[in-house]
């Protein structure tokens, strides 16, 4: 179960992002999810692998559209 959100949790809110905005963001993600997607294969779980590489083809889209 998610703890409760509140105005300090990083969720949007009044505070500006500091995570160097969505381009950003995006690569990171594409990184992260593609080293998971990696180790998902590597242990056997296909269809954990497939849905984390269409998580990387969403950020990779990301990153290109704001090129």
């Amino acid at each position: 179960m998610a703890a409760p959100r509140g105005p300090n949790d990083g969720s949007p809110g009044n505070e500006p992002a500091r995570d160097g905005g969505p381009e950003k963001a995006a690569s990171f993600i594409a990184e992260q999810v593609a080293d998971l997607a990696r180790l998902a294969r590597r242990h056997g779980h296909d269809t954990l692998g497939l849905l984390l590489d269409m998580a990387l083809m969403e950020a990779q889209e990301i990153v290109r559209s704001q090129d």
